[in-house]
């Protein structure tokens, strides 16, 4: 969903954006293929009933409410249902960054300013200035969502946030007791082990093999699976500590 024009709604202030999706797919693509004739699969929509292909045209959405039985809703009918000023970023609080826990971010948006840009950049000062980020909901494509914009030296990003009943937060996960030792010895291998958060040094090793293996898939070369180095086991939570560390 590249360049959606939005607007964030500021007080009576309108501040038109163009909004890209921040991250993008790293994954090699692959197609799925018939092994005998190598012809690509295709997907086709079957009603097992009426034995015959479906057309797009023809489908509707269905909420099964008991077994077999359904609520039928044409798309126009869910349109309707969609929350006014749906195209809007419409902010509705201030709030502190650190209060939000990451286990809510959901994807980011880099906003763009679309028209003069005077309005956005006093709203990307302003949010630097006072060290909050706004609260806001919107909808995407279909899809309503509470969101959170914020300052970055690259401008304002957007990152849409799941709500409460999404977040499966297990409330079992005591927290047991660890003596003095145990702690120091972890404490130690936390500091040991610190640095700074270097993200172009953090390479997605998986694809970099895929496509190694395509290249040498091409010059006729067989795939080699890599060697793992086997991790010695230590059962004794201290002993494990103290190896760690002298390490």
């Amino acid at each position: 969903m590249p360049n959606i024009h939005s607007t964030i709604s500021f007080g009576l202030v309108n501040i038109p954006i163009i909004m890209n999706p921040l991250i993008k797919n790293n994954d090699t693509s692959f197609n799925q293929l018939h092994d005998k004739c190598l012809k690509r699969i295709k997907y086709i929509k079957y009603c097992e009933h009426c034995k015959k292909k479906v057309l797009e045209d023809n489908i509707i959405k269905g909420y099964e409410y008991e077994k077999d039985n359904y609520l039928t809703f044409k798309k126009e009918e869910l349109n309707k249902l969609k929350p006014e000023n749906e195209k809007e970023i419409e902010i509705v609080s201030f709030v502190n960054i650190s209060e939000i826990d990451p286990v809510y971010f959901e994807k980011s948006y880099m906003l763009e300013t679309e028209k003069g840009g005077k309005a956005y950049n006093l709203f990307l000062e302003a949010l630097k200035k006072t060290k909050k980020v706004a609260l806001a909901k919107t909808v995407i494509g279909s899809k309503f969502y509470y969101c959170i914009l914020r300052f970055t030296n690259y401008g304002i990003i957007m990152t849409t946030l799941f709500f409460e009943e999404e977040v499966n937060l297990e409330d079992a996960n005591k927290v047991a007791k660890v003596n003095s030792k145990e702690l120091d010895l972890a404490i130690r291998l936390i500091e040991e082990g610190s640095g700074k958060f270097e993200p172009e040094k953090y390479r997605d090793e998986y694809q970099d093999n895929i496509r190694q293996a395509i290249e040498d898939k091409l010059n006729g070369k067989t795939i080699k699976k890599s060697k793992k180095k086997q991790k010695e086991q230590v059962s004794d939570l201290l002993e494990a500590l103290e190896k760690s560390l002298k390490k």
